[in-house]
């Protein structure tokens, strides 16, 4: 039987031996290779433009990590693909937040058109605010007659809307009311002379104060009867005037005028109007409503003898004023246009920030690019 020498029972066999040094050449080449590529990047980092240093940073992380999993063969994962999967994402989501704050700029210019159109367009065309102003009493209206050939017979103040039977109608009765004749040349032709009579009003609308007027007219060569009158705001402005003529001038140029028919009785129901213009003048207009009521005539008169009979007495006791409003304010415009802007400077301010990151990551991804193709 042969025995093997004792020290070969501990020498440890070739193939263990082998395997070790194997192991240990592959370990030296690992750290050889990691050495030249460490030496490699920041050689191609020296080469490239100077950067931000929180960008370095981030490029050193990103090559380290883009390069490193190439050589670690043990892993076998796909971190690169992932991560371009992942900037590719972002970059997308940046595209399409960049359109949508685009659109919202392009929005925000259009309400800036459309609030500056508004408010010009409001400033043109004022709106009418009407209001109401209850009075005890009014100023008693000048009533402006133009009798021509025909004759006042009575006038009469009378309260609340009682008017007694006639007394000898077509004579001569009693004339309680002011009463002023004027002769004026016509304001339009300059040519024609007027004859007017001007009457106090009524003035107590509480009381429902009227005046009642009767004209005889004989005879006529027209084919139409009628009486012309008008009225203006203030009788006592009229007796107050020193140019009555020019006074009377001015009133026909501005105030309408209206006829009552022979035959009838024409109860006229007077409202006043002020209206505030633009340049701060008030001005006076009358609105009437006027009822027509046929007269029986029991005389025995020729057709030709005719009479007139009219009332005049306010409505209600509300002066309805009418003026001009603006509704275009210009704090809220310049409060509205100064949150657009604001809206505008934000928007812009996050595009300029989103292309920043853009351009970051395209030269992020250059450098990785350059440094592979350097590395290869």
């Amino acid at each position: 039987m042969h025995l093997r020498p004792k020290e070969s029972l501990h020498r440890p066999p070739v193939s263990v031996l082998f395997h070790w040094l194997c192991k240990q050449r592959s370990t030296i080449i690992y750290h050889h290779y990691r050495a030249e590529l460490s030496e490699e990047v920041e050689h191609v980092a020296e080469h490239l433009e100077p950067v931000e240093e929180g960008e370095m940073d981030d490029d050193q992380e990103d090559t380290s990590s883009a390069i490193l999993p190439v050589l670690d063969s043990e892993s076998g994962t796909s971190s690169p693909s992932v991560r371009f999967s992942k900037t590719c994402l972002k970059n997308v989501f940046s595209v399409i937040l960049l359109f949508i704050y685009l659109l919202l700029m392009a929005v925000a210019v259009f309400l800036v058109y459309q609030t500056i159109t508004d408010f010009r367009e409001k400033l043109k065309h004022p709106v009418m605010s009407v209001s109401y102003k209850e009075v005890p009493l009014y100023d008693a209206p000048g009533i402006a007659l133009y009798p021509g050939k025909a004759q006042l017979l009575s006038c009469k103040h009378h309260y609340y809307d009682h008017i007694p039977p006639l007394i000898n109608p077509g004579q001569p009765g009693e004339i309680e009311c002011t009463t002023q004749r004027i002769n004026y040349t016509d304001p339009f032709t300059n040519q024609t002379m007027k004859h007017a009579l001007i009457v106090q009003g009524p003035r107590d609308v509480k009381k429902r104060e009227l005046v009642f007027l009767q004209f005889h007219l004989n005879e006529t060569d027209q084919d139409f009867s009628a009486i012309n009158y008008l009225l203006f705001s203030s009788f006592q402005d009229f007796l107050s005037s020193p140019d009555k003529t020019e006074f009377m001038k001015d009133c026909e140029s501005s105030y309408s005028s209206w006829k009552f028919s022979g035959g009838f009785r024409t109860w006229v129901k007077m409202s006043l109007v002020k209206t505030k213009e633009e340049d701060g003048r008030e001005t006076v207009e009358f609105k009437q409503e006027t009822s027509v009521v046929n007269y029986i005539d029991q005389r025995h008169q020729p057709a030709s003898d005719q009479l007139f009979f009219v009332v005049f007495e306010w409505k209600d006791p509300f002066i309805q004023k009418v003026q001009a409003i603006v509704t275009a304010n210009p704090w809220n415009m310049i409060a509205l246009l100064c949150g657009i802007f604001l809206a505008l400077f934000k928007a812009a301010d996050f595009a300029k920030l989103s292309v920043k990151w853009m351009i970051k990551i395209r030269k992020r991804h250059l450098k990785r690019s350059q440094a592979m193709n350097h590395i290869s």
